[in-house]
């Protein structure tokens, strides 16, 4: 289970506290796409709509995204002949061909919260669902 911790963490003077880190937000997920995207040839990209389009998303999500367009447009040229840019229209399409990682492990971890969470250890994954009610 992906909860599961060495026993070594829990020896005193090791790590006191597990800290949860969430998904990345939208200005976080913004960043991603401009530097997975930086050096490839594309067309000016509206990073903040990729933003609000991928939420739960992880940055090894969003790379696969970008990966995903790229080859699409890899084929094209050599399916076509014609070289050209990653467009937006590529990565929504990708976007769309995709879904979150993080949604499996955050529904798992939620069951884990309501049943096993008498000593506070997944506080920060129970505040992270109740602002995201829909996981």
């Amino acid at each position: 289970m992906p909860w599961d911790v060495d026993p070594a963490f829990h020896r005193p003077g090791r790590f006191e506290k597990m800290v949860f880190v969430g998904p990345p937000d939208v200005q976080a997920r913004e960043a991603i796409f401009r530097l997975k995207l930086q050096g490839r040839p594309a067309e000016p990209i509206d990073s903040k709509q990729l933003a609000a389009w991928t939420e739960f998303y992880s940055g090894a999500d969003i790379e696969y995204v970008v990966e995903l367009a790229t080859e699409q447009v890899l084929h094209d040229i050599l399916a076509k002949g014609l070289e050209r840019p990653i467009r937006m229209s590529d990565l929504r399409e990708s976007i769309a061909a995709t879904r979150p990682t993080t949604i499996e492990w955050l529904r798992t971890a939620k069951n884990i919260v309501k049943y096993a969470n008498d000593e506070g250890l997944y506080d920060g994954v129970e505040h992270f669902l109740a602002q995201h009610q829909r996981v």
